[in-house]
């Protein structure tokens, strides 16, 4: 992936392909998804972005759960459109029934993340079709699955099998975690081949790089690698996970390359604790911190370092 970016580094000087044509043909032979289902751009979230402009202006609604992804409701405001947060329940899964009723007239997006990010739960394939048989046609689902490789649960959605049978259903997916290449800035969407028209059309113009669009072709050509990779991963976050619970500490079922800890008040001692062990943690207000999973030296310091 290195040698494919760097060697297309020798044409600096020209302009990407803009329609990202090679790569948008790489990402359909992996995934199955028909070209005129894909979109490419700037990240996940970049498309996320042309999605909510596309669909949500001042005085619409965008209704998601919380705490998600902490992109969601800074997106919304930029566009003037009303965040409509639903809190998680209990064990820190989207409650998609209480999803359902908050959307109302004014709705015009709706926001899933699976595995959810910051929490690492899953949403299963039935509820998920249960919540979009209660959405009207009219409203655009995204499904975000920025860290669907790490899935192990076979009852999990994959939001690539629901597409053609939902036309209001848009799926987004990055090369930003699992494939890491988040310093190129690569994503796609798998959707209604009119939606995905429309997020084409309002791309950036060359928004994905000639070295993002080489590094893609060439990761996509060795899958036995991400699985190697993404497999030594997951064993580490199952370890972690059950090393945390042996002492004590709640943690949801992890499904992303993370755990979470749902600290409250003690957020920030702990972040700041773990800091000065030369661990960085990423923490959420007063609700937790997220601990992406690390090497097993960098894993077992932390947890020594837990309180």
């Amino acid at each position: 992936m290195l040698a494919a970016a760097t060697a297309a580094l020798a044409d600096l000087n020209t302009y990407p392909d803009a329609s990202a044509s090679r790569m948008l043909a790489a990402i359909a032979a992996a995934t199955g998804a028909p070209e005129e289902h894909l979109a490419t751009g700037t990240g996940s979230v970049g498309l996320l972005q042309q999605i909510v402009q596309a669909t949500a202006g001042e005085g619409d609604e965008v209704v998601f759960a919380w705490r998600s992804f902490e992109a969601y409701p800074i997106v919304v405001q930029v566009n003037g459109a009303r965040a409509v947060p639903v809190a998680l329940t209990q064990d820190e899964h989207h409650d998609l029934d209480a999803m359902a009723a908050a959307i109302g007239p004014r709705t015009r997006l709706v926001l899933l993340c699976s595995p959810n990010n910051p929490t690492g739960t899953v949403l299963s394939r039935e509820s998920v079709e249960k919540f979009l048989a209660a959405v009207p046609q009219d409203v655009l689902v995204v499904l975000d699955e920025a860290y669907a490789e790490f899935v192990r649960d076979p009852e999990a959605v994959d939001g690539l099998d629901l597409v053609a049978a939902h036309p209001n259903l848009c799926v987004l997916r990055t090369f930003s975690k699992a494939y890491g290449l988040a310093g190129l800035r690569v994503g796609y969407a798998v959707a209604a081949p009119e939606v995905a028209a429309a997020l084409r059309a309002t791309a950036v113009p060359f928004g994905v790089s000639a070295a993002a669009q080489a590094a893609v072709i060439a990761s996509l050509a060795v899958p036995e690698l991400l699985a190697e990779r993404v497999g030594a991963i997951v064993a580490e976050r199952d370890r972690v996970a059950g090393a945390l619970r042996r002492r004590g500490w709640t943690v949801p079922d992890p499904h992303a390359n993370f755990v979470w800890l749902r600290l409250g008040t003690r957020t920030a001692d702990v972040a700041t604790q773990l800091e000065a062990a030369g661990l960085l943690v990423r923490p959420y207000g007063g609700d937790g911190i997220r601990i992406t999973i690390g090497d097993p030296a960098a894993n077992d310091r932390l947890l020594a370092a837990l309180p």
